[in-house]
């Protein structure tokens, strides 16, 4: 049985090689886009040149309207950790869990806990009771240069 031909029908605008022919005078050539290039074959129609001025000013930081700039950002929440030790288990000792089961930290009592944020070290602290029934952090070093390991 004959396989039907999937190629489309050539026409005029399409070249013997199955290929579009390149732009003729009378033809401009166009991008992805439909926009036609410029004449002289450089990409000035697709990529229009800015003044050198304009570019700095581009990259340039820009304040918010009323000229809060950063300070936009300075309210927008965090969520903050702190980490009191770690512990490894192979999963079977996970799954082994239940009500009343201790799991040991690899920190002493007393030792300071981390403050991170975003899986970062930005502090570290001691436990202190905050007033009747909650739990706080005294911070005893604050990390200034993190230092991946």
């Amino acid at each position: 049985m004959d396989k039907p031909d999937l190629q489309s029908p050539r026409d005029d605008n399409n070249a013997a090689d199955g290929k579009t022919p390149d732009a003729t005078p009378e033809q401009p050539r166009a991008d992805a886009f439909g926009n036609a290039a410029s004449a002289g074959g450089d990409d000035a129609g697709v990529f229009p040149q800015l003044d050198t001025e304009d570019s700095r000013n581009a990259l340039a930081p820009r304040p918010e309207a009323g000229g809060a700039g950063i300070n936009a950002m300075l309210n927008v929440g965090l969520d903050v950790q702190i980490v009191l030790g770690q512990a490894r288990m192979p999963i079977s000792r996970l799954l082994e869990l239940t009500r009343g089961s201790i799991v040991e930290l690899n920190r002493k009592i007393g030792a300071p806990v981390d403050l991170m944020v975003s899986d970062r070290l930005v502090a570290r602290g001691d436990l202190v009771k905050v007033g009747e029934d909650r739990l706080g952090v005294s911070l005893t070093q604050i990390v200034k240069d993190y230092v991946p390991d």
